[in-house]
């Protein structure tokens, strides 16, 4: 049993607290912590055990060092800005406490999310005897360990993998993001890259293009290829593999707005002057747009998030497909989250299980598929999120080349 601190009061922090609060055997205390302390105490009412709460800002190391010297967590579980993870790696080091992340760093005046930042703590974590686990969410997380899984159990060599992401809810709203909206378009706008023989190949954003049919009658939905963090830690560690593509679905309406809004310049990451002050586009806009925690309630409909590989097994072709859908409803009625913010948060509270629980173990930065995946996909089962496989005849006609 131990004590973790949670940092990040928006959806994702909030579907934490509910599930590591559902597991008193492995989390013996649970403090919440945000830059506004009153969000944490909105999400601790909801929850029927104590959850302590606290204010930090996570751009300030002192400040986070402080606040994990006083609650003293065994684990940090880290779901705030991406910006801010180097800053409370840094505090966990100050502090002596192992770290974990949903989402690798990004800079604030550049949409380039990366590994290397976090990569380069490796002799610091190392040396001081704890350990930092990245990437734990879905996509990335979840996504790693479908990959990890089906090498063990099902390719003597995986050459190829497509990540497909599907949300086929729907908000209501007439444009709004699934997770916080300023890290969501930043991404979205990117340039799109993807991993072929050994080096990337780099797209124009969302220039190309696929219709994929989703199990379980979900159906039809066009989909993108993006670039995403997963496809960097798993080329490295998964190194066979020859070619590695990301998909997310979006609806013709999202893309209009945004288009809309990319073109009158509010998806800016510069600052611009108004009326004697710096302000930046981006940041504004998501001023103004619904905020993605609120969204729960009248979301509707499922995800579908997996992963198609096409490999060798025993000298044999083979296509094989792994899964999970969520309803956005059900999780609602669980945690008063929509499906996005609980696939997220639930892979984060299986993470600092496995840490807690000793199932994952080691000193220095490490990603998910570098540990066993059979207690994990296991905890999905258990906690929320079960999966599904099939042995596919052939590789789907939408991710053939």
């Amino acid at each position: 049993m131990s004590k973790v601190l949670i940092i990040g009061a928006g959806g994702v922090g909030r579907v934490v607290a509910h599930k590591c609060a559902m597991q008193p055997n492995v989390f013996s205390g649970i403090c919440l912590a945000s830059r506004t302390q009153s969000k944490c105490d909105a999400i601790a009412s909801e929850i029927d055990r104590e959850v302590y709460t606290a204010a930090v800002d996570a751009d300030n190391v002192a400040e986070t060092t402080a606040l994990l010297n006083d609650y003293q967590p065994e684990l940090v579980i880290n779901v705030a800005l991406p910006y801010q993870d180097l800053t409370i790696m840094d505090a966990c080091l100050e502090a002596g406490v192992h770290y974990l992340d949903t989402a690798n760093y990004e800079p604030r005046d550049e949409a380039k999310f990366e590994y290397h930042w976090q990569w380069a703590y490796q002799d610091r974590f190392e040396k001081a005897g704890f350990m930092a686990l990245l990437g734990c969410g879905f996509d990335p997380g979840v996504t790693n360990i479908f990959t990890a899984h089906a090498k063990k159990h099902h390719f003597d060599r995986i050459d190829t993998l497509d990540i497909i992401d599907c949300n086929a809810g729907d908000h209501g709203k007439h444009f709004a993001t699934n997770f916080n909206p300023e890290i969501n378009i930043r991404e979205v706008t990117a340039n799109g890259r993807y991993w072929q023989n050994g080096q990337w190949v780099e797209t124009e954003p969302l220039s190309i293009h696929r219709k994929f049919d989703f199990p379980e009658g979900i159906g039809p939905k066009d989909m993108y290829l993006m670039y995403h963090e997963e496809m960097e830690s798993l080329s490295k560690h998964l190194p066979e593999i020859q070619r590695m593509r990301f998909w997310m679905t979006f609806s013709e309406q999202y893309l209009t707005h945004l288009k809309v809004l990319e073109n009158v310049g509010m998806t800016r990451i510069d600052p611009v002057n108004y009326q004697g002050q710096e302000i930046v586009p981006l940041q504004f806009l998501k001023a103004v747009l619904p905020d993605p925690g609120s969204l729960g309630e009248t979301t509707k409909g499922r995800t579908c998030i997996g992963c198609v590989l096409d490999g060798v097994q025993n000298k044999q072709r083979k296509h094989y497909y792994i899964y999970n859908i969520c309803d956005h409803e059900q999780c609602f009625e669980e945690v008063k989250s929509q499906a996005i913010s609980y696939t997220t948060g639930v892979p984060a509270m299986i993470g600092a299980m496995m840490m807690l629980t000793g199932k994952w173990t080691g000193t220095g930065v490490f990603n998910v598929e570098q540990f066993n995946s059979d207690p994990f996909m296991d905890a999905l089962n258990q906690h929320g999120l079960p999966w599904k496989e099939a042995i596919l005849d052939g590789k789907p006609e939408a991710l053939v080349d």
